[in-house]
């Protein structure tokens, strides 16, 4: 896709002031296309290219997700691009290792739930364990929505993890206090403009750390990526609307080619 000639007006002052300005992105839907198999998921041709160049250019360029830092370096890392995974429960920057103090306590209540998945999980669930959190799946089984959600609801009382919804999933995590908005709000509160670009439930805390921050004076952009399952609250909260993961890719690249001057 042909990256726009202009960039928006909302994303000015990431170019007015680039030593002071970051940009933040999920990864599922937004710099990958959502696909039926977690593991399966594969960031568009160019995305790790273009989130370097940023990252040479700006204060700050951040992918925050859900997914483990593990899997985030393997299509993604680098030396100044910082990958915060599992909702800010891990953390890297190039060779450097950052997890939050209090997860290991929770390993073991995850893999208990793990454990239990296999034995009397609603059939339709596919679980995806992620270390220090587990990811409920029905996107291949749609019809099972309600039987996995009453199974976590289960869970989350019985171990003490903390159920959030997600896209076409149900996520059990430790009870820490931490999410997008939290990690975002923290690396951009020291700058004068940040964006963020993300596409599902599990992003609002994100847009709102923005909303926050505009009220404090920040320069701030809220990116909504949309697609067919975007839920309307997220679609709301935007300040400018793209059009799937390719769009997402164009317009870093626009940003990318405004700083760099043309020279790109």
């Amino acid at each position: 896709m042909t990256a726009p000639a202009e960039i928006p007006e909302v994303l000015a002052p990431l170019l007015a002031e680039p030593s002071t300005a970051g940009v933040f992105a999920d990864f599922d839907g937004t710099l990958a296309p959502i696909v039926d198999v977690p593991d399966a998921a594969t960031p568009l041709p160019g995305v790790r290219d273009v989130l370097h160049h940023l990252s040479e250019r700006l204060a700050t360029v951040a992918v925050i997700s859900g997914r483990p830092v593990s899997f985030l370096q393997r299509w993604l890392d680098g030396p100044r691009v910082v990958l915060s995974g599992l909702y800010g429960l891990e953390m890297a920057i190039g060779d450097e290792r950052l997890d939050h103090p209090r997860i290991g306590a929770w390993r073991e209540a995850v893999d208990d739930v793990v454990a239990a998945a296999g034995a009397d999980g609603p059939a339709g669930m596919f679980v995806e364990h992620k270390g220090v959190s587990v990811t409920l799946h029905y996107r291949e089984h749609p019809e099972a929505a309600d039987a996995v959600l009453a199974w976590a609801r289960r869970q989350a009382d019985r171990s003490g993890l903390e159920l959030r919804t997600a896209r076409m999933s149900v996520e059990l995590h430790p009870p820490i206090g931490t999410d997008k908005g939290a990690v975002l709000y923290t690396m951009a509160s020291h700058l004068r403009s940040a964006c963020f670009i993300g596409d599902d439930v599990g992003d609002l805390p994100a847009f709102a750390a923005l909303d926050r921050l505009r009220g404090e004076g920040h320069s701030v952009a809220k990116v909504v990526v949309r697609s067919t399952e975007v839920a309307p609250e997220v679609a709301a909260t935007a300040d400018l609307v793209i059009e799937g993961p390719e769009e997402a890719l164009a317009l870093l690249e626009a940003i990318d080619r405004s700083l760099a001057g043309g020279a790109r």
